[in-house]
C-alpha cells in the first residue's frame, strides 16, 4: 500500500472575481463540480480569460490529469481531455514519477476508493474532505511493474466501456418514454389536447414527511440509524440518486419502523427532495424489504384521479421541472414546501388513458430489463475492480 500524497503533487484552484467582466467568458474552460458528468472532462460550462486566471487562485491544469472534487461530489474523479482551469472545490493530481505509476491505473485505483472518500466527508448539508484526507488515502500500491499496471487499467477500461454502453441504452429508453408521453398527452406547456387542468394538490391523497411522525425530541428517542443491516431500510436521496439500495445504506430496527407509521414506503410512491437538491423527483422502486422515509424528503401518493407513474413522468417534463424550480426558495440552502408542491399546475387526462400509458411504460422497461441488467453490470465491474486492486488479476496472469 502507498499514500496518495507519496505518488502525486496536488494542485488546487480558485474563482476569479465574479463582478469583473474582463475575467469571464474567455477561451479557458473553467471546471467545477457541475462538469463532472462522466469519467472524462471534455469541456466546462463556464470559461475565463487569461487575466481572470492570472488574477485568481485558479490554476491551468494540463490535459490528461486526474481531477477530483473535495467538496459536494466527493468520491468522483475524472480525466480532463483538454487543458483547463479549475475552481477551489477541485484538485488536480499530478503524478510525481510516471516511470513508476501509470495514470490510468492510478485513476481506477482512486475510483475504487470512492466509498471511503464519501464516508470521510464532513458537513451538515454539503459534504467535503480535507487535503489531508486525500493525501493520506491508502491505495493498493506499491504498484506492480508499469507494464502490469497498464494491462490491469486496460481491462478495467474495457469493462467500464461495456457498462457505459448499457447506461446509454437506459438513456435512450428515457428519451423514448418522454416521446411516448408527449405523443399521448401533448406538450404540457400548450395543452393541445384540451385536458382538464388543475393543481397537483387536487390529485394527492397523501403528502407527508419524516417529521409528520413527531417532534425532533420524540423522533430522536424512538429512531436510531444503523450502518449494518437491520429490519427496515431508511431510504435517502443518495440511495435514489445512485439507484443502489444495498451499499452504504442506513437501517432502522422493527420498533423504529413501527413508530414511523406515517412514512412507511411500499414502492411506487413519489419521493421529492425538500432541501438541498430541492424539488428533485424520484419514483420509489419495489424492494424486497420494509422501507421507511428518511429526513429531507416528501412522500406523495396520488388519489384515484391520478396514477403515480403518470404523475412521475409528468413531473419529469421540462415544463413541470421548470414550475418546480420556480417554487424553490433560499439563496444558499434550497428548500421547497408542501404547499409549493400542491400548487403546481397539472394536466388531468382520463385515468384510463393514464393507465394505458403506464402499461406502455411497463412494456418498454421490461424489454430493456430483458436485454441488460445494469445493477449486475455494476456488480461485475466492481468485483473486477476489487480483484484488480487486491492483486487477483495479477495472480491469474501468473497462474496462466
Amino acid at each position: 500500500m502507498a499514500l496518495l500524497g507519496e505518488l502525486v503533487d496536488i494542485t488546487g484552484g480558485g474563482t476569479p472575481g465574479r463582478k469583473i467582466a474582463e475575467y469571464w467568458n474567455g477561451e479557458i474552460p473553467w471546471a467545477t463540480v457541475k462538469d463532472f458528468k462522466s469519467v472524462e472532462l471534455k469541456a466546462a460550462l463556464e470559461s475565463i480569460t487569461e487575466e481572470g486566471l492570472n488574477k485568481s487562485a485558479s490554476n491551468l491544469i494540463p490535459a490528461g490529469s486526474i481531477i477530483v472534487p473535495t467538496r459536494m461530489a466527493v468520491g468522483k474523479a475524472a480525466i480532463n481531455t483538454v487543458e483547463m482551469a479549475i475552481n477551489q472545490d477541485l484538485k488536480a493530481l499530478i503524478i510525481k514519477d510516471k516511470k513508476k505509476v501509470d495514470r490510468d491505473y492510478l485513476f481506477r485505483s482512486i475510483l475504487s476508493k470512492s466509498s471511503y472518500l464519501e464516508r470521510r466527508g464532513k458537513g451538515a448539508t454539503v459534504k467535503g474532505i480535507t487535503l489531508d484526507v486525500l493525501r493520506e488515502m491508502e491505495l493498493p500500491l506499491p504498484p506492480p511493474p508499469l507494464k502490469e499496471q497498464k494491462r490491469i487499467a486496460a481491462i478495467l477500461d474495457k469493462a467500464d466501456a461495456i457498462r457505459r454502453k448499457s447506461q446509454q441504452a437506459i438513456d435512450l429508453t428515457d428519451q423514448l418514454l418522454r416521446s411516448v408521453f408527449l405523443d399521448m398527452f401533448g406538450d404540457p406547456v400548450t395543452t393541445p389536447k384540451d385536458w382538464d387542468v388543475t393543481v397537483f394538490g387536487d390529485l394527492i391523497d397523501v403528502l407527508t414527511d419524516y417529521h409528520a411522525n413527531g417532534s425532533y425530541k420524540i423522533l430522536k428517542k424512538h429512531v436510531a440509524l444503523k450502518n449494518t443491516k437491520n429490519y427496515a431500510l431508511m431510504v435517502r436521496t443518495t440511495d435514489l440518486e445512485s439507484e443502489n439500495f444495498t451499499d452504504n445504506v442506513k437501517w432502522i430496527n422493527e420498533s423504529a419502523y413501527t413508530f414511523l407509521k406515517k412514512t412507511k414506503v411500499y414502492g411506487g410512491e413519489l419521493l421529492v427532495n425538500k432541501i438541498g437538491s430541492a424539488g428533485a423527483v424520484y419514483l420509489m422502486p419495489h424492494l424486497d424489504t420494509p422501507v421507511s422515509l428518511a429526513m429531507n424528503q416528501f412522500m406523495i401518493r396520488c388519489n384515484e384521479k391520478c396514477n403515480n407513474i403518470f404523475a412521475y413522468h409528468y413531473l419529469k417534463t421540462e415544463h413541470a421541472d421548470r414550475k418546480i424550480k420556480e417554487r424553490v426558495q433560499g439563496a444558499v440552502t434550497k428548500t421547497i414546501t408542501k404547499d409549493a408542491m400542491r400548487s403546481i399546475q397539472f394536466i388531468n387526462p382520463p385515468i384510463d388513458l393514464q393507465n394505458k400509458f403506464v402499461g406502455v411504460v411497463a412494456k418498454i422497461e421490461n424489454d430493456l430489463a430483458d436485454k441488460l441488467n445494469n445493477n449486475k453490470l455494476d456488480d461485475l465491474f466492481n468485483s473486477l475492480a476489487q480483484q484488480a486492486f487486491n492483486g487477483a488479476l495479477s495472480k491469474q496472469t501468473k497462474a496462466a
